[in-house]
């Protein structure tokens, strides 16, 4: 039996709507369509912003963050957080392609899927470890990937867990490549973050040397890092949801000049008006954080008078994940520090 390739047939509440806005799909594995994937699922990779939301709502405890992650995926079949609209992605081994499906990978190898955990659906059985440093679980479980769905082999040059960090995220630096020209100021929020990181190489590459990259990150402890990696000429210690604030430290480090590009890739809510008020008029704003509110941005802007292009995060660009795991190669001190946090 063939199912729709954009996986309407999974969908429960309501219907007609596609697997990503549902409230509610079908997870059951135990019949696969003969256009879909059956994933043995090894690791869930909880998106940024859902879990900080998770623990800012039942604290840093294993056990809670587990019980919560339990209960979203019992009500929705899938890893949808309610309250951030986002969800993640996995790593895992193929356990069944379906008889229609033409794919460069066979049963057994294992995959990073590049579509959210909130399409996915995801039977979820165990939560043997939560790693809350690297907002990544252990699970025993099984997922569906749609026809639609684009997943990466895991390259085997590197830890499964390093690689699905780099991968979750693999969306942002490749998007910035395409923003960022040479000679231009760029200011990267949330510069510490892992998807910050990246950004901030790829930007610094792509500036060149007449460019200026500056790093605005919430904790002095994130300093130290973004220095010995050398991916920034500025760091500016702030609370990007102050737009007001963060807009006057931004011109006194930028010597009274705004900037050509602003990545926004924090996990919480309320900096949409420190992006738009850091960039300069005609100049380019990305929204890659799934805590961005498309109604403040816009509106914000609106309020300020403020003519800048927006541009909202798609996490699928083609070549994404082999851009993303090549820069990470190719530098041997961010290859060091995602070893460190996420090996």
């Amino acid at each position: 039996m063939r199912g729709d390739p954009f996986g309407l047939h999974r969908v429960i509440e309501p219907k007609g709507k596609l697997p990503q806005p549902a409230w509610k799909v079908d997870n059951d594995t135990s019949k696969v369509y003969d256009n879909e994937i059956l994933i043995d699922v090894i690791k869930l990779n909880i998106d940024a912003a859902s879990f900080t939301q998770i623990k800012n709502e039942v604290g840093k405890d294993e056990k809670k963050i587990a019980e919560k992650i339990m209960q979203i995926v019992k009500e929705r079949g899938k890893m949808h957080n309610p309250v951030t609209g986002s969800g993640g992605m996995l790593i895992g081994k193929i356990k069944k392609i379906g008889k229609d499906l033409k794919i460069d990978a066979n049963e057994g190898d294992k995959i990073a899927t590049l579509v959210s955990l909130s399409l996915t659906p995801l039977n979820l059985k165990k939560i043997a470890k939560v790693h809350i440093d690297k907002e990544q679980v252990d699970v025993e479980a099984e997922a569906i990937l749609f026809e639609t769905g684009v997943f990466a082999k895991l390259p085997d040059d590197m830890p499964e867990s390093v690689a699905l960090a780099i991968l979750d995220v693999a969306g942002a630096p490749i998007q910035t490549a395409r923003l960022v020209s040479p000679g231009d100021t760029v200011l990267i929020i949330g510069a510490g973050g892992k998807s910050g990181v990246l950004c901030c190489y790829v930007a610094k590459k792509y500036a060149g040397p007449t460019g200026t990259v500056i790093g605005l990150v919430h904790s002095e402890r994130s300093i130290q890092e973004l220095t010995e990696l050398g991916v920034v000429d500025k760091i500016i210690v702030a609370d990007a949801q102050d737009a007001v604030g963060t807009y006057e430290k931004f011109l006194k480090v930028n010597d009274g000049k705004l900037a050509d590009v602003v990545i926004n890739v924090v996990n919480v809510p309320d900096t949409e008006m420190t992006s738009v008020m850091c960039t300069r008029e005609r100049g380019k704003v990305y929204f890659f954080s799934m805590a961005t509110s498309f109604t403040k941005a816009a509106l914000g802007a609106e309020g300020i008078g403020k003519d800048v292009d927006m541009i909202i995060g798609n996490g699928y660009a083609t070549d994404h994940a082999e851009f993303a795991l090549e820069i990470v190669r190719e530098n041997e001190k961010l290859y060091n520090l995602f070893m460190k946090k996420y090996g």
